[in-house]
């Protein structure tokens, strides 16, 4: 694809037993949309087949391009993907965790509105643990950068390509989603959330424990001090 349409991104790290599913799953959705797109695959660090899976994927449709990060991260892999992509509508998102209905629905509230920032905002976690360190993780950063929206991390997030800033994330760690919404709010993009209430993995474990749990409170601030 060059120029116009959707960018899809997908970093994935250690997904092989799932992600050949997911991806038909969003180009059955992506078809109904009815808009040329394509999707972007990001294997980074991966030590199990899904390397091989993306470009089997990218082989059999043209639509699927592969770009390969040998070093583990999704904010390195986010940016990779958004460097790759060559849509004027370009979303990010977990192919983890990202349903086909919830990317479809999010991609129709952006067509919908072209000079809007859409993100998804998750209402449930699959622990109590996990619900209460995304609250308590949401609330310091919104305390620390003065923001109004929920969900820092919630993917996928949508964007414009006009929306030139967003282009130009630096984070190579976890970091990013916070990195984003920070420069919506300075920019001056205007932001729609999309509730979705899934909670499940389609497969794969978690990478995030404890020990980075608490490397994102502690990132979260000495960036307020570094932007500030």
């Amino acid at each position: 694809m060059i120029g116009g349409g959707l960018s899809i991104v997908l970093p994935l790290h250690n997904q092989a037993d799932h992600i050949g599913r997911i991806v038909k799953d969003y180009v059955q959705a992506l078809d109904r949309l009815e808009h040329q797109f394509e999707i972007v695959l990001v294997p980074n660090g991966c030590r199990d087949e899904s390397e091989a899976t993306c470009h089997d994927l990218a082989a059999e449709d043209h639509r699927i391009r592969v770009i390969v990060s040998e070093q583990a991260g999704w904010g390195r892999a986010v940016r990779l993907g958004l460097e790759a992509a060559n849509g004027d509508l370009i979303c990010y998102t977990n192919s983890a965790r990202t349903g086909a209905d919830e990317l479809a629905l999010c991609l129709r509230h952006a067509l919908a509105a072209p000079d809007t920032v859409v993100k998804a905002t998750r209402k449930l976690r699959e622990r109590w643990s996990r619900q209460l360190g995304s609250l308590l993780y949401n609330m310091e950063c919104r305390a620390l950068f003065d923001l109004s929206c929920w969900d820092i991390n919630g993917t996928p997030k949508v964007f414009p390509r006009t929306f030139k800033k967003l282009l130009g994330l630096s984070r190579d760690d976890n970091l990013i989603d916070l990195e984003f919404v920070v420069v919506c709010r300075r920019e001056g993009y205007c932001m729609l959330e999309v509730p979705v209430f899934s909670h499940r993995r389609h497969g794969g474990r978690s990478t995030t424990t404890l020990g980075s749990a608490l490397r994102m409170y502690g990132g979260a601030f000495s960036l307020s001090r570094t932007w500030r």
